[in-house]
C-alpha cells in the first residue's frame, strides 16, 4: 500500500533522512521506532506532503506522491495524527470531529458521517460526554483520543500516528495502544512512529528501527522484541514488567 524507497530529506543543509526504505502492506500495523531526532517524524511529514524538497520515491497504492499537495494526499486516503495532537482548542469536540470529515461534507455524505461519529463515540465514550466542550479544556489523553477520532472521520485507508503516547499517563497510553490494536483488527492499515518501542512493537505486525536518519534494522515485531540489542537500546529495564500478561 505504502512504498518508500531511498528517501532523503533535509532541514536546511542537514540531512535528516539518508536513503530510507520502508513499506506498509494493506491491513498491517507497522511500527517505526528510534530515539528522539532519528528522523521518524520527518518521514511522516514527507509522506503527508508537509516537507518539500525530499528525494527518492514515495508511492501510495502504486501512485507517486511527490507532486501532490497535502489536501490531495488526504483525499487519496492518508491521514495523520500529528505529534502534540494539535486539536483546535477554541472549537468544541464535536466541531473538531466534523472538521476531520470536511472532504466528506463536500460530497454530502451526511449519513456516513453520522455513522462514523457514533463509531468514534463507541471507541472513546468520554468524547460523547465532552461533545459540546471546548477541545482546549480536555486532558492530554482526551485530546489524543480526539485527534485520533478526527483523523478517523476522514475514513483513511492508511492512518499515520506521530508519537501518540507522548506526555500521557501509562494507563491512558495503554488505552490508546489497545484502541489502535482494535482498529488494526478491524482492517485499518496503520503506521505508527513511537519512542515507546515496547508498546508499539507489542501491537505491531512488523517494525523498523531508525538511527540518525538511517534504517538500521527491520523485521517482524516479535523478533524485534526478542532482539537483545533492541531491548538494551530501546526497551529499557521495565520491559518484562510492561509486557507481562500481554503476550
Amino acid at each position: 500500500m505504502l512504498t518508500i524507497r531511498n528517501l532523503k530529506c533535509w532541514y536546511g543543509g542537514i540531512e535528516a533522512l539518508s536513503g530510507v526504505t520502508l513499506s506498509v502492506s494493506q491491513g498491517e500495523l507497522v511500527a517505526l521506532i528510534g530515539a528522539n531526532g532519528s528522523g521518524k517524524s520527518t518521514l511522516l511529514q514527507a509522506v503527508c506532503g508537509l516537507l518539500p524538497g525530499w528525494k527518492g520515491e514515495i508511492s501510495f497504492e502504486k501512485v507517486p506522491l511527490n507532486k501532490k499537495k497535502p489536501q490531495d494526499i488526504v483525499a487519496d486516503g492518508i491521514c495523520m495524527v500529528p505529534e502534540g495532537r494539535l486539536v483546535f482548542g477554541p472549537l468544541s469536540v464535536m466541531d473538531n470531529l466534523k472538521l476531520g470529515a470536511y472532504l466528506r461534507y463536500r460530497k454530502r455524505d451526511h449519513y456516513g458521517i453520522k455513522k462514523d461519529l457514533d463509531k468514534i463515540f463507541s471507541l472513546f465514550p468520554i468524547l460523547a460526554q465532552r461533545a459540546g466542550q471546548h477541545a482546549g479544556t480536555l486532558s492530554g489523553g482526551e485530546q489524543q483520543m480526539l485527534a485520533i477520532g478526527r483523523a478517523l472521520m476522514a475514513r483513511p485507508k492508511l492512518l499515520l500516528l506521530d508519537e501518540p503516547s507522548m506526555g500521557l499517563a501509562p494507563l491512558v497510553a495503554r488505552l490508546i495502544f489497545d484502541t489502535l490494536a482494535e482498529l488494526r483488527a478491524d482492517g485499518l492499515t496503520i503506521l505508527i512512529v513511537e519512542q515507546n518501542a515496547r508498546a508499539a512493537l507489542m501491537i505491531a505486525d512488523r517494525g523498523y528501527v531508525l538511527e540518525t536518519g538511517r534504517m538500521v534494522l527491520a523485521g517482524k515485531a516479535r523478533e524485534l522484541l526478542a532482539d537483545e540489542e533492541i531491548k538494551r537500546a530501546y526497551l529499557g529495564k521495565d520491559y518484562a514488567r510492561f509486557t507481562e500478561g500481554r503476550a
